[in-house]
């Protein structure tokens, strides 16, 4: 039982960070691992649990999402769709050794996208004085490739979206937050199904039973708070949390 209640509120944690700045599954992924659950297992379990938050966190910003430069809405999400398809399959196909050794490098490259990402676009922004003004067909490319590496893995993807958008576009994170959460809801859909279908995450439903119902409510609650929460402290949190499970796979690698 007290595991139980450890990972609702893993999961309250992770999908309140994934509404309002992302890196929830730095909180879901390890709470799952030490369930019991294999890195792969947890992985996916991970983005089921997930899902339920950032659709709950998509409906409560619904009125607030923006389109992403001259890119349909529509067609946005269908790569979103078609990208985490595509990145679950990977996940499933390739041996689970491959997995287990990538997650350590997954978490550092997540956490250094957290680290410098937002640095980094004001610096090219500056540098360059304007936005890249990347056409449609350029940004959906890149969202269909930020989409297979969310379906695959999903560490910091939202990060990695809001800065293509404001590198490319100029968009503005505060207003293309909630966009995010959109696309990542729908990177979740496609992984989720394909990973109840074909996973292994109902093996053992307690956990993720525990994680969904964790973030679900922290989903909704996040969207509504993030507003009023200081965004320096919740990148603080979120990279902290990925600094300590970085190391820590590390370690255990």
């Amino acid at each position: 039982m007290t595991d139980f209640w450890a990972l609702l509120l893993a999961g309250i944690a992770s999908g309140a960070l994934n509404s309002v700045g992302g890196g929830g599954t730095f909180v879901a992924l390890p709470a799952l691992v030490s369930a019991g659950l294999s890195p792969v297992t947890a992985n996916a379990s991970s983005t089921v649990a997930l899902l339920p938050g950032a659709l709950s966190s998509a409906w409560a910003y619904r009125g607030e999402i923006v389109p992403v430069g001259t890119t349909t809405n529509r067609s946005l999400t269908s790569m979103s769709l078609l990208g985490g398809g595509v990145g679950a399959g990977l996940l499933l196909a390739l041996p689970a050794a491959t997995f287990d050794a990538a997650v350590p490098w997954l978490l550092a490259f997540a956490t250094a996208v957290l680290a410098v990402g937002r640095p980094v676009s004001r610096l090219l922004r500056t540098t360059s004085g304007h936005p890249l003004d990347l056409g449609p067909r350029s940004v959906l490319a890149g969202q269909f490739v930020l989409a297979v590496y969310g379906g695959y893995f999903g560490g910091a993807v939202g990060i990695m979206m809001l800065a293509l958008w404001s590198v490319g576009l100029g968009l503005d994170a505060a207003v293309g937050n909630p966009m995010r959460v959109a696309q990542l809801a729908a990177i979740y859909t496609p992984a989720a199904a394909l990973f109840l279908i074909a996973g292994e995450v109902l093996a053992d439903p307690i956990p993720l039973t525990a994680v969904l119902v964790g973030a679900l409510l922290g989903g909704y609650v996040g969207a509504h708070l993030a507003r009023r929460l200081p965004a320096p402290l919740l990148r603080a949190i979120v990279l902290t949390t990925a600094v300590t499970m970085t190391v820590l796979y590390f370690n255990r690698g």
